[in-house]
Parts: structure tokens; sequence; C-alpha cells
């Protein structure tokens, strides 16, 4: 690992490890991205076109890193009719395009589904991501097990943050489900090992996360909104959501009766805003009052809400009945390793190896701010990934106040929670890249 890198990652073990100027770090994750970039390109296909085409040879200046950023969707840019007609054998040549390892030697005999094929490659060594959008359509993000290594390190670091410090003294309670490919089922396995003391950790789902069922469920709702699903389509998934809400409604209260017994030690809760009006409703029946748990818990609140009856101040009702333990939360995604947490004033700080590049609507020209809050497109390289290139463009406006110093009173850059999507559901996102990278990867994989 080059020294400068090194460093940079090293740094999320220092207890001041978000309190740097752009000055101080900048020059460090210039040096650090050129040596990642000189170690990649000869493994990562993908990677060394978009090189060659862009003419860059070394990283010398964050303008030189814009070029060689991927699009988020080039990690579904394999052909449909793979995963359709099973032909795993080709979707492991698409996966090694853009993977610094070469994982066409995988045995994929007998696999029936997407989750097969995952399980063969994480029994392989190479650990994939699976998330899938509105389109249906699954992204595959692969890492090394290093990669994974340094990211569960960076989770229990950097969590919790500036409040409390990760340790198995919690009772953790997750209410979803704790095992699949998925980056929320990942968070809350780092959750269960970073928090959780031994034999209290309490999750509401049972069954695993299937991502084919995922994707099928994404494309029926695609189907619905277009008018395209049959009758008998929309009947099957409806009692299939049915009874898997019947199984759920079955352990709901003796999870939050379990909660509600904890409440004066030390909890952690991860759940959407819906979820916690019912502990709240719950609560409220057996006559527990506002602000009755322990002030060390640490709780998380988010998710969406759409087409979910809520009042008007949910929000504020969560924030009163737990009080100051619903600690502000933190920013991230599934093409990231590295997690932004949320200050006392309700920004998002910049881990010392998580290089911040803001971009045009398009996604072509870096945004050059040295001061001010500037609204842009969230770009990043994201430097502890080794088993892919960690440089991605988003679909995410952000707005990066550029200044030294956080109303937190913190040194260095920092984005404002008003964090939105360029597209909406069911709306199509155009980054400029995007064709040209997906070009790329199909090319690559016909020679």
């Amino acid at each position: 690992m080059p020294d400068c890198r090194k460093q940079l990652i090293e740094m999320i073990l220092e207890e001041d490890k978000f309190d740097h100027t752009g000055a101080e770090i900048e020059p460090m994750q210039i040096e650090a991205a050129n040596a990642l970039f000189l170690d990649l390109r000869g493994k990562i296909p993908v990677l060394d076109r978009r090189a060659r085409e862009a003419g860059i040879e070394r990283i010398k200046r964050f303008e030189d890193i814009v070029p060689l950023l991927f699009a988020h969707t080039v990690y579904k840019s394999y052909p449909e009719s793979f995963i359709e007609k099973g032909r795993w054998h080709r979707m492991l040549a698409w996966l090694t395009t853009l993977s610094a390892d070469d994982w066409t030697h995988v045995d994929v005999e007998g696999v029936k589904d997407a989750d097969e094929w995952l399980d063969r490659l994480k029994a392989a060594g190479c650990t994939v991501l699976a998330t899938s959008g509105s389109s249906g359509k699954c992204s595959f993000l692969p890492a090394s097990m290093k990669d994974r290594e340094l990211k569960h390190r960076h989770f229990r670091n950097a969590v919790g943050w500036p409040f409390v410090k990760a340790g198995n003294q919690y009772d953790v309670f997750w209410t979803g489900p704790i095992e699949g490919p998925n980056s929320a089922i990942e968070a809350g396995q780092m959750s269960r090992d970073h928090w959780a003391r031994a034999g209290a950790f309490h999750n509401l789902i049972k069954e695993p996360l299937r991502i084919t069922d995922v994707a099928e469920t994404a494309a029926l709702n695609r189907r619905m909104r277009e008018g395209k699903a049959s009758p008998s389509e929309i009947e099957a998934f409806q009692q299939k959501n049915a009874e898997a809400g019947k199984r759920i409604s079955a352990g709901i209260i003796e999870f939050i009766d379990t909660l509600l017994e904890k409440r004066h030690q030390p909890v952690y809760v991860n759940g959407l805003w819906a979820q916690h009006m019912q502990i709240i409703e719950r609560a409220r029946s057996k006559g527990i009052p506002d602000g009755d748990f322990h002030p060390d818990s640490v709780i998380n609140a988010g998710g969406g809400i759409k087409g979910i009856a809520l009042p008007d101040d949910y929000k504020e009702q969560v924030a009163a009945f737990y009080g100051d333990v619903v600690r502000p939360g933190a920013y991230g995604m599934t093409e990231m390793a590295q997690v932004m947490p949320r200050c006392e004033a309700g920004r998002y700080h910049r881990p010392p190896g998580l290089i911040w590049l803001q971009l045009d609507q398009p996604g072509e020209n870096l945004i050059n701010a040295s001061e001010g809050v500037v609204e842009g497109r969230f770009a990043f390289l994201d430097l502890i990934y080794t088993g892919r290139w960690g440089g991605c463009i988003t679909g995410d406006k952000v707005e990066i106040d550029w200044g030294d110093t956080c109303p937190c009173g913190r040194p260095g850059p920092t984005i404002l929670d008003t964090i939105v999507r360029y597209a909406q559901a069911g709306e199509e996102d155009h980054i400029g890249c995007a064709g040209t990278i997906d070009g790329y990867v199909k090319g690559a994989m016909a020679q």
C-alpha cells in the first residue's frame, strides 16, 4: 500500500479523524490517487481504456480524476439476457472487466439464479454487493476481502461520531434482515459485530434477503406503473406481500416489547420512520413516557415514507420519544466503503481517505470551488478499494461548503443535509460518460 494512501486510510483510527483542512490532506489525496491509479490501471480493463482515450498517464490534480470516474450505472451494464438465460460464465466475464482480479475461473456449474452466482463468487474470495433500483435490474459491485476488512474497520470508527464510540456493550435492535448480498444488510452485520454485546442482537426479519426476489419485485413495480403487468401477476405479488407481512407482524410485538424492556440500558436501534412510530404507539399503550431511554443509547431513523400514512410531525415525535439519544446519521451508498458521519451542526464530514469531487449536472466537469456553499453532482474516489476502481459519479445533487470551518467548529469542507437525487423514481438520470463506459465494457468483453 503506497505510503500516502495508507496514511490517509489509517487516519480513521485517530481521535481527530475528521479535523483536517483541505490544505492538509488534499495534496496527499492527489499523490495517493495517482499511486492507486498506476497500480490498478493494468488490472482493470475498463479503467485502462478510459485512461488511454482521455490521455491520462498520471494524476497530478483533481481534474485528472474526472475522466477516470465510472458512472454508477456501469455496475449494471451487463445484458439482462445473461441472467434471464443463466449465462453465468458470461456474467463472470462481465464482472472481470470491472475487477482487479480475474473471476472467469469461478465454478458456476449448476447455478440456478443470481443468488447462487453471488454465493459462488463469495466462496472464491470475491464479495459482491447487489442492489436493485426502480428498473429492476441489479447492480453488482465487486470487492476484495481486504476491501471488506478495511470497510468494516472504517464503519467501527466512523459510525456514531462525534457522539459515541462503537463498543460491544449494546443491545442491538435491527428491523431488517441480517443475511443477504445487500449493503443495508452488510450495515446490519457490522452493527451486530461492532456494537452488540454477546447474545444481545435482535433482528426483526429472520428470512434472508434474496436479490432475485428484490429484482423481480422492482421489475413488476415498473410494469405496473407502465400498465403492462397482468392481473395474475399482480394478484400473486399482492398475496406474496401479504404473507410476508403476516410473518413480520407475528414477531413485531415481541420485538418491540423486548426493546422497551431494555430501554434503561444502552440500546442501539436502527429502523425506518414508520417502524419507530409503531414502537412509539406500543410504548404509549404501556404508559411509557417520552425520553425514558438510557443516555448512552444510539437511535438511527430514516428511509422513505412514500405511500405511508404518517403524521406531519413524525420526526418531532420520534425525537421527543427517544430524547437526546437520536443521533445524527451518516451519508453513504453501496458504491462507497467510507461513510460520512453527521456532526452536531447537521453536516456531513469528509474522511481523509475519501476524495470529494463535485461536478456539473452532466457529470463531465469539475467545479473548482475553494470556499462558500456550492451545488453540484457528487462524485468521489474511495481510496480503500483495490478490488475495483473506487471512482464513481453518483446520482446525488449535493451542496458542499468548501470553507475552512464547519459551524460545529471543526476544520474542513462539509456536505449540507440537503441531499436529493437528480432523477426521481422511474426517471432516467443522464450522466455524460455513462454510455461511453458501457461501450468500453462491451468492447472489453468482446476481446
